[in-house]
């Protein structure tokens, strides 16, 4: 698979009227998914520890956009005493990355020192990268802010949503995942908590900056399901792909053994609080024996996504996604899946202007909010 053509950030114009891809565990009744089945890409670790330093234990848990043409990456990368950094690595193919050799964000803040910075999520407003992250001192987790113009260089926002406060939850918050356009005036973001029985669930906050943000739900979001895949752990994946009819987000679950599996929740287009329809059964699990052994055995942890065509496409048609996840928080992993129609039809049904840019070839402009 070669050139690419869009971002996650440019996926809501791409993402109308796609069709159903049936082979997801969804009741018969819900709406169409973007995608069809997962598979993975490279049958290896796409990114692996490296070196004796900052990134000797781990390199893992990615976010992702399309920048200057490639595939940017941030990485969570944590060296041999467990703090962690992020890395930037960029791939013009989605599979082979070349990394920078210094992180482009270490710890330096009282709610990073000792742990660390974690878990990287990206959205783009703009021009302007937004990425979310976990803040991490050895006592407390908190969700945190960064911008960026060029994903090198970073300015930190703070905590946006501060560990034990809340209308639900009780402990620490993580994940990020903020909806790639206003929804009745407002930004959305999908996030997880811990609730009063340990267990972690998702929340959801609305901004009118980004920067500021206000629960807006009672409880759960989406919350955890005795018995099932995710009886432990709701977990937002990469930023959600917003469609004409509803709001798509892939999401991470936990059994109570903790293994980690992918699922997928839709949530009404006009009120990111409704949940329309959410897996039975999870869409992609650990298999590879290093989805299996390592930091964290049987983990595969999705945060990021890209939408992008095969190098046989001559039509220039959106083939594929590119989901990019974490491996038993040593590894990056990739898996695909073919898109469900073609999404040059969706773009120009979108009535969106399509443009020849450099070596990558076909790429459609995003419709900023």
């Amino acid at each position: 698979m070669q050139s690419l053509i869009n971002s996650a950030g440019r996926i809501k114009a791409l993402a109308l009227l796609l069709t159903l891809a049936a082979s997801l565990a969804f009741p018969a009744q819900t709406h169409d998914l973007p995608f069809g089945p997962w598979t993975r890409a490279s049958n290896e670790p796409i990114l692996s520890p490296k070196g004796t330093t900052w990134e000797s234990a781990g390199s893992f848990n990615p976010a992702t956009v399309i920048h200057n043409g490639k595939i940017a990456m941030l990485y969570r990368a944590q060296d041999a005493s467990g703090t962690s950094r992020l890395g930037y690595a960029e791939s013009s193919d989605g599979i082979h990355f070349t990394r920078r050799p210094e992180p482009v964000l270490s710890p330096e803040t009282d709610y990073e020192k000792g742990g660390g910075v974690e878990d990287p999520r990206l959205q783009e407003f703009g021009h302007i990268y937004y990425h979310t992250y976990t803040g991490y001192n050895k006592k407390d987790a908190q969700l945190c802010l960064a911008t960026s113009l060029d994903l090198i260089h970073w300015e930190r926002k703070g905590v946006i949503l501060p560990a034990y406060k809340g209308n639900w939850n009780k402990g620490w918050t993580k994940s990020g995942a903020i909806v790639p356009e206003k929804i009745d005036g407002k930004y959305w973001m999908y996030w997880l908590g811990t609730a009063a029985d340990k267990t972690d669930q998702m929340g959801l906050s609305y901004s009118t900056d980004l920067i500021h943000w206000t629960e807006a739900t009672e409880t759960p979001v989406l919350p955890r399901r005795p018995g099932m895949f995710d009886s432990r752990v709701v977990e937002p994946g990469p930023p959600p792909i917003l469609t004409d009819w509803g709001i798509v987000l892939i999401y991470n679950g936990a059994d109570d053994n903790l293994v980690y599996r992918t699922a997928v929740a839709v949530f009404d287009r006009r009120d990111p609080r409704k949940l329309i329809s959410r897996s039975d059964a999870p869409i992609f699990a650990p298999e590879k024996k290093w989805e299996k052994a390592g930091q964290v055995p049987n983990v595969v942890f999705v945060e990021g996504m890209v939408a992008t065509r095969s190098a046989e496409d001559v039509a220039g048609r959106w083939d594929y996604f590119l989901f990019y996840y974490g491996a038993a928080d040593k590894y990056v992993g990739v898996a695909e899946a073919r898109v469900t129609r073609p999404l040059t039809d969706a773009a120009h049904a979108a009535g969106k202007d399509c443009r020849t840019s450099g070596p990558d070839g076909f790429i459609c402009p995003w419709r900023r909010p």
